[in-house]
Protein backbone atom coordinates (compact mmCIF):
# COMPACT_ATOMS: atom_id res chain seq x y z
CA UNK A 1 0.00 0.00 0.00
CA UNK A 2 1.39 3.40 -1.03
CA UNK A 3 0.87 6.55 1.04
CA UNK A 4 0.37 9.70 -1.03
CA UNK A 5 -0.06 13.37 -0.05
CA UNK A 6 -3.72 14.29 0.12
CA UNK A 7 -5.37 17.71 0.44
CA UNK A 8 -8.91 18.93 0.76
CA UNK A 9 -9.42 22.50 -0.44
CA UNK A 10 -12.05 25.20 -0.52
CA UNK A 11 -11.99 26.82 -3.98
CA UNK A 12 -13.25 30.29 -4.93
CA UNK A 13 -13.41 31.42 -1.33
CA UNK A 14 -11.32 33.71 0.89
CA UNK A 15 -12.23 31.66 3.98
CA UNK A 16 -12.96 27.97 4.69
CA UNK A 17 -16.44 26.60 4.30
CA UNK A 18 -17.68 29.11 1.74
CA UNK A 19 -16.36 27.79 -1.58
CA UNK A 20 -16.49 24.58 -3.60
CA UNK A 21 -14.69 21.62 -1.95
CA UNK A 22 -12.04 19.67 -3.85
CA UNK A 23 -9.84 16.69 -2.99
CA UNK A 24 -6.33 16.52 -4.49
CA UNK A 25 -4.08 13.44 -4.55
CA UNK A 26 -0.47 14.39 -5.22
CA UNK A 27 2.17 11.91 -6.48
CA UNK A 28 -0.54 9.84 -8.16
CA UNK A 29 1.79 7.67 -10.25
CA UNK A 30 0.78 4.02 -10.03
CA UNK A 31 -2.94 4.64 -9.64
CA UNK A 32 -4.95 3.17 -12.50
CA UNK A 33 -8.33 4.39 -13.79
CA UNK A 34 -10.31 2.07 -11.52
CA UNK A 35 -8.42 3.21 -8.43
CA UNK A 36 -8.84 6.90 -9.25
CA UNK A 37 -12.55 6.44 -9.87
CA UNK A 38 -12.90 4.52 -6.61
CA UNK A 39 -11.13 7.27 -4.65
CA UNK A 40 -13.34 9.94 -6.23
CA UNK A 41 -16.44 7.93 -5.36
CA UNK A 42 -15.13 7.48 -1.80
CA UNK A 43 -14.39 11.18 -1.19
CA UNK A 44 -17.90 12.01 -2.38
CA UNK A 45 -16.83 15.53 -3.42
CA UNK A 46 -17.87 17.19 -6.68
CA UNK A 47 -14.39 16.37 -8.08
CA UNK A 48 -11.15 14.74 -6.99
CA UNK A 49 -7.96 15.45 -8.94
CA UNK A 50 -4.81 13.39 -9.35
CA UNK A 51 -1.44 15.00 -10.10
CA UNK A 52 1.20 13.36 -12.30
CA UNK A 53 4.48 14.53 -13.82
CA UNK A 54 3.92 16.35 -17.10
CA UNK A 55 4.33 14.40 -20.33
CA UNK A 56 4.49 17.61 -22.40
CA UNK A 57 7.68 19.65 -21.91
CA UNK A 58 5.63 22.86 -21.96
CA UNK A 59 3.55 21.79 -18.97
CA UNK A 60 4.38 22.07 -15.27
CA UNK A 61 2.26 19.05 -14.28
CA UNK A 62 -0.46 16.77 -15.59
CA UNK A 63 -3.77 16.19 -13.89
CA UNK A 64 -6.80 13.99 -14.24
CA UNK A 65 -10.08 14.88 -12.60
CA UNK A 66 -12.90 12.59 -11.58
CA UNK A 67 -16.44 13.19 -10.38
CA UNK A 68 -17.86 10.37 -8.21
CA UNK A 69 -19.37 8.71 -11.31
CA UNK A 70 -16.90 9.40 -14.14
CA UNK A 71 -13.78 11.17 -15.37
CA UNK A 72 -14.24 14.83 -16.27
CA UNK A 73 -12.36 16.34 -19.26
CA UNK A 74 -12.34 19.87 -17.87
CA UNK A 75 -13.71 21.87 -14.96
CA UNK A 76 -12.71 25.21 -13.52
CA UNK A 77 -12.68 24.75 -9.76
CA UNK A 78 -10.60 21.51 -9.89
CA UNK A 79 -8.07 23.22 -12.16
CA UNK A 80 -7.72 26.28 -9.92
CA UNK A 81 -7.59 24.19 -6.76
CA UNK A 82 -5.00 21.76 -8.14
CA UNK A 83 -2.75 24.66 -9.14
CA UNK A 84 -2.94 25.90 -5.54
CA UNK A 85 -2.04 22.42 -4.23
CA UNK A 86 0.91 22.10 -6.62
CA UNK A 87 2.24 25.51 -5.61
CA UNK A 88 1.79 24.80 -1.90
CA UNK A 89 3.64 21.48 -2.23
CA UNK A 90 6.51 23.10 -4.14
CA UNK A 91 6.00 20.82 -7.16
CA UNK A 92 6.03 23.74 -9.59
CA UNK A 93 6.60 27.48 -9.66
CA UNK A 94 5.01 30.08 -11.95
CA UNK A 95 7.01 31.26 -14.92
CA UNK A 96 6.25 34.93 -15.55
CA UNK A 97 3.23 34.48 -13.30
CA UNK A 98 1.84 31.52 -15.23
CA UNK A 99 1.52 27.77 -14.59
CA UNK A 100 0.78 25.40 -17.47
CA UNK A 101 -1.66 22.56 -16.83
CA UNK A 102 -1.77 19.43 -18.97
CA UNK A 103 -4.99 17.43 -19.14
CA UNK A 104 -7.61 15.91 -21.39
CA UNK A 105 -8.57 19.41 -22.57
CA UNK A 106 -4.95 20.03 -23.63
CA UNK A 107 -2.52 22.62 -22.30
CA UNK A 108 -4.22 25.39 -20.32
CA UNK A 109 -2.46 28.29 -18.61
CA UNK A 110 -3.25 29.48 -15.10
CA UNK A 111 -2.39 33.00 -14.02
CA UNK A 112 -1.06 33.36 -10.45
CA UNK A 113 -1.32 36.71 -8.66
CA UNK A 114 -0.15 37.42 -5.12
CA UNK A 115 1.12 35.08 -2.43
CA UNK A 116 -0.12 33.19 0.63
CA UNK A 117 -3.77 33.53 1.61
CA UNK A 118 -4.09 36.53 -0.71
CA UNK A 119 -3.00 34.53 -3.75
CA UNK A 120 -5.53 34.40 -6.58
CA UNK A 121 -5.40 31.81 -9.37
CA UNK A 122 -7.33 31.99 -12.65
CA UNK A 123 -7.51 29.50 -15.50
CA UNK A 124 -7.93 30.38 -19.15
CA UNK A 125 -10.95 28.35 -20.15
CA UNK A 126 -11.30 26.43 -23.43
CA UNK A 127 -13.21 28.39 -26.10
CA UNK A 128 -16.98 28.13 -25.81
CA UNK A 129 -19.41 27.97 -28.72
CA UNK A 130 -23.10 28.63 -29.10
CA UNK A 131 -25.14 25.54 -29.94
CA UNK A 132 -28.48 27.33 -30.12
CA UNK A 133 -30.42 30.26 -28.70
CA UNK A 134 -34.14 29.68 -28.27
CA UNK A 135 -37.35 31.39 -27.32
CA UNK A 136 -38.29 31.24 -23.65
CA UNK A 137 -41.36 29.24 -24.66
CA UNK A 138 -39.32 26.44 -26.25
CA UNK A 139 -41.21 23.25 -25.31
CA UNK A 140 -38.01 21.49 -24.23
CA UNK A 141 -37.55 24.12 -21.51
CA UNK A 142 -41.17 24.55 -20.51
CA UNK A 143 -41.20 22.19 -17.53
CA UNK A 144 -37.74 23.12 -16.24
CA UNK A 145 -38.47 26.87 -16.35
CA UNK A 146 -42.11 26.76 -15.29
CA UNK A 147 -42.91 29.76 -13.07
CA UNK A 148 -39.53 31.45 -13.66
CA UNK A 149 -39.47 35.19 -14.36
CA UNK A 150 -37.10 35.43 -17.31
CA UNK A 151 -34.75 38.27 -18.22
CA UNK A 152 -34.14 39.97 -21.56
CA UNK A 153 -31.59 37.54 -23.02
CA UNK A 154 -32.95 34.38 -24.66
CA UNK A 155 -32.08 31.00 -23.14
CA UNK A 156 -29.01 29.57 -24.85
CA UNK A 157 -27.26 26.23 -25.04
CA UNK A 158 -23.48 26.78 -24.92
CA UNK A 159 -20.60 24.30 -24.98
CA UNK A 160 -17.22 25.04 -23.43
CA UNK A 161 -15.95 21.62 -22.44
CA UNK A 162 -19.21 21.13 -20.59
CA UNK A 163 -22.57 22.02 -22.11
CA UNK A 164 -25.02 24.23 -20.21
CA UNK A 165 -28.39 25.86 -20.76
CA UNK A 166 -27.90 29.51 -19.78
CA UNK A 167 -31.05 31.21 -18.53
CA UNK A 168 -31.31 34.83 -17.39
CA UNK A 169 -33.88 35.65 -14.71
CA UNK A 170 -35.54 39.02 -14.31
CA UNK A 171 -33.57 40.08 -11.23
CA UNK A 172 -31.44 38.82 -8.36
CA UNK A 173 -34.41 38.28 -6.05
CA UNK A 174 -36.19 36.01 -8.53
CA UNK A 175 -32.97 34.07 -9.11
CA UNK A 176 -32.38 33.45 -5.42
CA UNK A 177 -36.02 32.41 -4.92
CA UNK A 178 -35.92 29.65 -7.57
CA UNK A 179 -37.04 26.21 -6.41
CA UNK A 180 -35.79 23.86 -9.17
CA UNK A 181 -37.92 21.05 -10.51
CA UNK A 182 -35.22 18.39 -10.44
CA UNK A 183 -37.11 15.85 -12.56
CA UNK A 184 -37.65 18.45 -15.29
CA UNK A 185 -34.04 19.65 -15.16
CA UNK A 186 -32.77 16.07 -15.35
CA UNK A 187 -35.01 15.39 -18.36
CA UNK A 188 -33.74 18.53 -20.09
CA UNK A 189 -30.10 17.72 -19.30
CA UNK A 190 -30.33 14.13 -20.50
CA UNK A 191 -32.28 14.95 -23.68
CA UNK A 192 -29.84 17.69 -24.74
CA UNK A 193 -26.57 16.10 -23.53
CA UNK A 194 -26.05 19.03 -21.19
CA UNK A 195 -25.13 19.49 -17.54
CA UNK A 196 -28.41 21.23 -16.77
CA UNK A 197 -29.43 24.85 -16.23
CA UNK A 198 -27.09 27.68 -15.28
CA UNK A 199 -29.31 30.57 -14.18
CA UNK A 200 -28.03 34.11 -13.75
CA UNK A 201 -29.12 37.65 -12.99
CA UNK A 202 -27.58 41.06 -12.54
CA UNK A 203 -26.83 41.96 -8.93
CA UNK A 204 -29.03 44.30 -6.95
CA UNK A 205 -27.68 47.82 -6.50
CA UNK A 206 -25.01 48.20 -3.85
CA UNK A 207 -23.76 44.60 -3.91
CA UNK A 208 -20.05 43.77 -3.87
CA UNK A 209 -20.53 41.55 -6.93
CA UNK A 210 -21.89 42.10 -10.44
CA UNK A 211 -23.76 38.86 -11.17
CA UNK A 212 -25.48 36.20 -9.10
CA UNK A 213 -25.64 32.67 -10.54
CA UNK A 214 -27.04 29.24 -9.69
CA UNK A 215 -25.98 25.94 -11.30
CA UNK A 216 -28.62 23.19 -11.36
CA UNK A 217 -26.90 19.96 -12.39
CA UNK A 218 -29.29 17.32 -13.73
CA UNK A 219 -26.93 15.03 -15.64
CA UNK A 220 -26.18 12.02 -13.41
CA UNK A 221 -26.38 13.32 -9.87
CA UNK A 222 -28.95 16.02 -9.22
CA UNK A 223 -27.50 18.85 -7.17
CA UNK A 224 -26.82 22.56 -7.07
CA UNK A 225 -23.12 23.32 -7.56
CA UNK A 226 -21.50 25.59 -4.97
CA UNK A 227 -19.15 27.30 -7.44
CA UNK A 228 -18.28 26.53 -11.05
CA UNK A 229 -15.42 28.14 -12.94
CA UNK A 230 -16.22 26.31 -16.18
CA UNK A 231 -19.93 27.22 -16.15
CA UNK A 232 -19.12 30.84 -15.40
CA UNK A 233 -16.64 30.88 -18.28
CA UNK A 234 -19.34 29.56 -20.64
CA UNK A 235 -21.66 32.28 -19.38
CA UNK A 236 -18.97 34.92 -19.92
CA UNK A 237 -18.62 33.78 -23.53
CA UNK A 238 -22.38 34.11 -24.04
CA UNK A 239 -22.51 37.58 -22.46
CA UNK A 240 -19.54 38.63 -24.57
CA UNK A 241 -21.29 37.47 -27.75
CA UNK A 242 -24.41 39.44 -26.83
CA UNK A 243 -22.56 42.59 -25.75
CA UNK A 244 -24.02 42.11 -22.27
CA UNK A 245 -20.97 41.91 -20.00
CA UNK A 246 -21.60 43.64 -16.64
CA UNK A 247 -18.61 45.95 -17.03
CA UNK A 248 -16.96 47.63 -19.99
CA UNK A 249 -13.43 46.59 -18.94
CA UNK A 250 -14.21 42.86 -19.21
CA UNK A 251 -13.74 42.25 -15.48
CA UNK A 252 -16.54 41.34 -13.12
CA UNK A 253 -17.29 39.40 -9.94
CA UNK A 254 -19.81 36.58 -9.45
CA UNK A 255 -21.65 35.39 -6.35
CA UNK A 256 -22.60 31.70 -6.21
CA UNK A 257 -23.73 29.15 -3.65
CA UNK A 258 -25.56 31.21 -1.02
CA UNK A 259 -28.81 29.30 -1.49
CA UNK A 260 -27.13 26.04 -0.40
CA UNK A 261 -25.07 27.41 2.47
CA UNK A 262 -21.92 28.56 0.64
CA UNK A 263 -20.68 32.02 -0.33
CA UNK A 264 -18.28 31.64 -3.23
CA UNK A 265 -16.81 34.56 -5.13
CA UNK A 266 -15.42 34.17 -8.63
CA UNK A 267 -13.38 36.80 -10.46
CA UNK A 268 -13.99 36.76 -14.21
CA UNK A 269 -11.88 38.48 -16.86
CA UNK A 270 -12.00 38.69 -20.65
CA UNK A 271 -8.57 39.73 -21.88
CA UNK A 272 -7.59 41.79 -24.91
CA UNK A 273 -7.50 38.65 -27.08
CA UNK A 274 -11.01 37.67 -26.05
CA UNK A 275 -9.84 34.76 -23.88
CA UNK A 276 -11.89 34.10 -20.73
CA UNK A 277 -10.25 33.61 -17.32
CA UNK A 278 -12.12 32.40 -14.25
CA UNK A 279 -10.50 32.40 -10.85
CA UNK A 280 -10.37 33.36 -7.23
CA UNK A 281 -8.73 32.45 -3.96
CA UNK A 282 -8.24 28.95 -2.51
CA UNK A 283 -7.92 27.74 1.07
CA UNK A 284 -6.33 24.48 2.21
CA UNK A 285 -8.59 22.90 4.85
CA UNK A 286 -7.11 19.39 5.26
CA UNK A 287 -3.49 18.25 4.82
CA UNK A 288 -2.58 14.61 5.18
CA UNK A 289 -1.97 11.35 3.32
CA UNK A 290 -4.18 8.79 1.64
CA UNK A 291 -3.36 5.08 1.77
CA UNK A 292 -5.00 3.23 -1.11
Amino acid sequence: MTSRPFLQLDVFSPYPGAGNPLAVVLEAEGLDDAAMQAIARWTGLPETTFVFPASDPQADYRLRMFAPQKEVPFAGHPSVGTAHAVLEAGLAAPRDGVLMQEGIAGLLPLRVDGEGVQRSIAIRSPPASLIEAVDGNDPRLADALRGWRLGALPPALMDGGRRWWLVETADEASLRALAPDWDAIATLAESTASMGVFAFAGADAGQEFDLAVRAFVGNGRRFEDAASGAANAVLAAWLQQRGALPRDDGRYTVSQGREIGYDAQLDMRIDADGAIWSGGRVRTVIRGHIDW
